[in-house]
């Protein structure tokens, strides 16, 4: 974009990790990308909430709230068909997460012995919180199956035991590049990015500042 200068978007997170991401994956979408530390926000949101969006619009309206800028959050999980959906977004509840992430994994390896059924999917959901009320929501689901065995080194969380039978490999052995270009979160990110060169170009006009409360914008 030229002429007035980008809006800033502050990304939800403490996670430099994701920030960069954010960054990658936003990179074209008329805003300046800003992490908490760039602003002086420095916040621990807990996720009490019951499904993703729950979680996402949680952290992001409280970095909204306290920066005084739009905040985008995420949150995202692993859903396994023949554990019912489970770990999803209530993990930390029902007893997946283990010590670390090797026991994590293995906690789900074990649950699914001797089931043939091992499809699942990562999703992600993403939500931009106004400071004055209103909100993008998107969704990016990735779709695969769960390993017999750990497979690769890249990646973090189930990465390495979730396979792509369309590329044949985990999501652990693809590179940063080839994750961010089908990955869930890669998704939202691509679903939401429209809405926000939109909600850009309104902003600018106005001189950058956001509108009058008005009612909440659907996903």
């Amino acid at each position: 974009m030229t002429g007035a200068a980008r809006p800033r978007l502050l990304i939800a997170s403490n996670n430099a990790g994701k920030v960069a991401e954010f960054r990658d994956l936003l990179a074209d979408c008329g805003w300046e990308i800003v992490a908490p530390r760039d602003v002086g926000v420095e916040l621990d949101v807990q996720e009490t909430g019951h499904s993703y969006e729950d979680n996402a619009r949680l952290k992001a309206r409280a970095f909204a709230q306290a920066s005084g800028l739009p905040a985008l959050a995420d949150d995202s999980g692993l859903e396994v068909d023949a554990l019912g959906g489970e770990p999803g977004p209530l993990h930390h509840e029902k007893g997946w997460d283990g010590a670390n992430n090797d026991e994590r994994i293995q906690i789900l390896l074990r649950a699914l012995d001797g089931r043939s059924d091992r499809r699942a999917r990562f999703r992600a959901v993403i939500v931009v919180a106004l400071p004055d009320g209103r909100e993008l929501v998107a969704e990016g689901v990735c779709e695969g199956e769960i390993a017999l065995a750990p497979v690769g080194t890249g990646g973090f969380g189930y990465d390495p035991i979730f396979h792509l039978p369309q590329h044949g490999r985990t999501m652990a052995e693809l590179t940063p590049a080839q994750k961010n270009s089908i990955s869930h979160r890669a998704r939202a990110a691509e679903a939401i990015k429209p809405r926000l060169k939109s909600l850009a170009r309104s902003l600018r006009t106005q001189g950058a500042a956001p509108s009058p409360p008005r009612p909440q914008l659907g996903p």
